[in-house]
C-alpha cells in the first residue's frame, strides 16, 4: 500500500522502515503523507503493543530532500504553510502515539530525521550514527522539529546546535539527552531487543497514561493543581482492570496477561 515505507511484524512489533534508500530516506511530501497514515493505523491498531521506525541503506533520514525544498521555495506562502503543517501534523502523530515507540538509528539522522528520532519515546543508535539540525546552513530553521528536539535535549544544548547546525556524533547525542543507547552496528538490534523486551511486560494502558501524563505536566511546577491532576490519575488507574490484573499477578507470582 506504501511507497515509500515497508512495514514488517514481529509478533506484537510493528516495523516500520523507510524506504527510499537512493535518497538516504529523505522527506519528501509523499513520504510524510505514508509516515503520518503508517502511525495513525499502528496507533489504533490494538494488535500492535510498540513500533521501531528505522531506515533501509546507509542512512536513518538525511531530513528533507533538498530538491523538493527547492521547489516549495519557489512556491507562494500557503503552499509552503500548507506543507509545513504537514510535517508537523506527521511528528506530531507519532509524538502522540499511545504505544510505545522506537527509533532504530544508524548513519545519518539529520534535519527532520533528527525530529524523527527525538519524537519517538526512545532512541537506539549505532556508534557510527551522527546526527544534525543542518537547517541553519540552508537559511532555514529547524521549525517543525523543534518543540520534539528540544524536549529531548532542551534549549541550552539547542541553543548551540540550531545555530551551529554541526554534526552531533551518537556518543554525544547520548549525552546530550538525545539518544538512550548506543550500540555497535552489529549489536544495534540486540540492544532493541533488549528495550523492547521491557516495554512488552509494561500494560497497554498505563504505558498510555504514561505518554500522557509526561506530556501533559513536563515544565510545570509541582504546585497545587499538579499535585491533584497527578492524584486523580493514579486514582482512576488504580481501580482500573489493568492494574487489577498487574497487582494480582505480581501478588501471584506470575506473568500478567498482557505478556502472554
Amino acid at each position: 500500500m506504501f511507497e515509500f515505507l515497508e512495514i514488517v511484524r514481529e509478533g506484537k512489533v510493528a516495523i516500520v522502515w523507510m524506504n527510499r534508500p537512493e535518497r538516504h530516506n529523505a522527506f519528501n511530501a509523499q513520504l510524510i503523507a505514508e509516515l503520518t497514515q503508517a502511525f495513525e493505523n499502528l496507533g489504533a491498531d490494538d494488535t500492535v503493543r510498540a513500533m521501531v521506525l528505522a531506515g533501509r541503506g546507509k542512512s536513518f533520514s538525511a531530513g528533507a530532500d533538498l530538491a523538493w525544498m527547492k521547489v516549495l521555495g519557489e512556491a507562494g506562502f500557503d503552499d509552503n504553510l500548507a506543507d509545513a503543517r504537514k510535517l508537523s501534523t506527521m511528528l506530531r502523530t507519532l509524538a502522540e502515539m499511545p504505544k510505545p515507540t522506537l527509533a532504530r538509528v544508524h548513519g545519518a539522522a539529520l534535519g527532520g530525521g533528527m525530529g524523527l528520532a527525538a519524537a519517538c519515546d526512545i532512541c537506539v543508535a549505532a556508534s557510527t550514527a551522527h546526527f544534525a539540525t543542518s537547517e541553519a546552513r540552508f537559511g532555514l530553521i529547524p521549525s517543525a522539529i523543534g518543540p520534539h528536539v528540544l524536549r529531548a535535549i532542551g534549549p541550552r544544548h539547542a541553543s548551540r546546535y540550531f545555530l551551529t547546525a554541526e554534526s552531533i556524533p551518537a556518543w554525544k547525542a547520548a549525552e546530550i539527552g538525545l539518544v538512550h543507547e548506543v550500540a555497535d552496528a552489529e549489536s544495534i538490534d540486540i540492544c532493541l531487543k533488549a528495550q523492547l523486551d521491557m516495554l512488552l511486560q509494561g500494560g497497554r494502558f498505563a504505558q498510555a497514561e504514561a505518554k500522557r501524563l509526561i506530556r501533559d505536566i513536563a515544565g510545570k511546577a509541582a504546585d497545587e493543581f499538579i499535585a491533584e491532576e497527578t492524584a486523580q490519575r493514579i486514582a482512576r488507574l488504580r481501580g482500573g482492570d489493568e492494574a487489577r490484573e498487574g497487582l494480582s499477578a505480581f501478588l501471584e507470582k506470575r506473568p500478567p496477561k498482557w505478556s502472554a
